[in-house]
């Protein structure tokens, strides 16, 4: 079957059998990212996304706390009183360099995330007490996040643990969403791009045109969007074909309202 016919028959089986899931997540949402999240949130609503995980950064790179921020918190209210939902996502999005860092930890700290993972190597005291802090920042600022997801997703054992004691609800990693509540683990690897150089953005290009390919038949498809990818039109670009394709067989929710539904399925079988 041609690329073309397959698209052409995505449709009709859509008519057959029951609509699945796929979770727009906006990273790095932070008052210094408010106008471009903003305007990415536009227009993925001009696409037909009226939804998306809005993964909120409580002090990205200690600039200052975002809750003390009126404007920027009554704006994510607002979102969340229109469907969307906040998540914490890390605390300072910041991991300082160690100098007897071993080459695979040099790696995937510097080369891979660029000096922002947080989480990937603290231990649980210190995981749970950002966690906590960020959970009770929000909550007084009349926030309603359930969900932690790590900076690059790098969560280690006791990152994970750390948020399932802090009350969240859920997590997600680059290969899977995971319910904390009932240890139920979703395999779906997340649509990301790089876009610090030429041939990060070209690279992305390429592995997401496949990796897209193989989430056909997985039940929840994820698409991860950051800042800087508004301003990269080629990415831009691929982005709103995957949700023109998505949108043919699946709807658009959040993370926390895609884990309520398995939680209420799970309790109807």
């Amino acid at each position: 079957m041609t690329e073309a016919v397959a698209a052409d028959f995505l449709p009709m089986l859509a008519a057959e059998t029951p609509r699945r899931s796929f979770v727009v997540s906006l990273h790095d949402v932070t008052p210094c990212t408010r106008e471009a999240s903003a305007r990415i949130i536009e227009a993925l609503k001009r696409a037909g996304v009226r939804t998306a995980s809005l993964l909120v950064v409580p002090n990205y790179h200690r600039q200052g706390s975002a809750t003390e921020d009126k404007n920027f918190i009554s704006w994510l209210r607002d979102l969340e009183a229109r469907g969307y939902e906040s998540v914490i996502h890390g605390y300072f999005h910041q991991r300082p360099r160690c100098a007897d860092e071993r080459i695979r930890e040099k790696f995937m700290t510097r080369f891979y995330t660029r000096d922002e993972g947080e989480f990937f190597d603290l231990d649980y005291e210190e995981a749970f007490a950002r966690i906590t802090k960020a959970r009770d920042e929000f909550k007084a600022a009349r926030l309603s996040p359930i969900g932690f997801v790590a900076p690059a997703w790098l969560l280690n054992a006791a990152g994970e643990r750390a948020a399932r004691d802090a009350g969240m609800q859920y997590t997600t990693r680059n290969d899977s969403v995971l319910d904390l509540l009932t240890g139920e683990r979703e395999p779906t690897r997340s649509l990301v791009y790089s876009t610090h150089s030429a041939w990060r953005r070209t690279v992305s290009l390429g592995w997401n045109a496949a990796l897209s390919r193989s989430l056909e038949m997985r039940e929840l498809a994820r698409l991860s969007i950051h800042p800087p990818d508004f301003e990269a039109p080629k990415i831009w670009e691929q982005i709103l074909q995957f949700i023109e394709r998505f949108a043919r067989t699946r709807n658009a929710t959040t993370y926390r309202d895609w884990i309520g539904k398995q939680r209420t399925n799970r309790k109807a079988a």
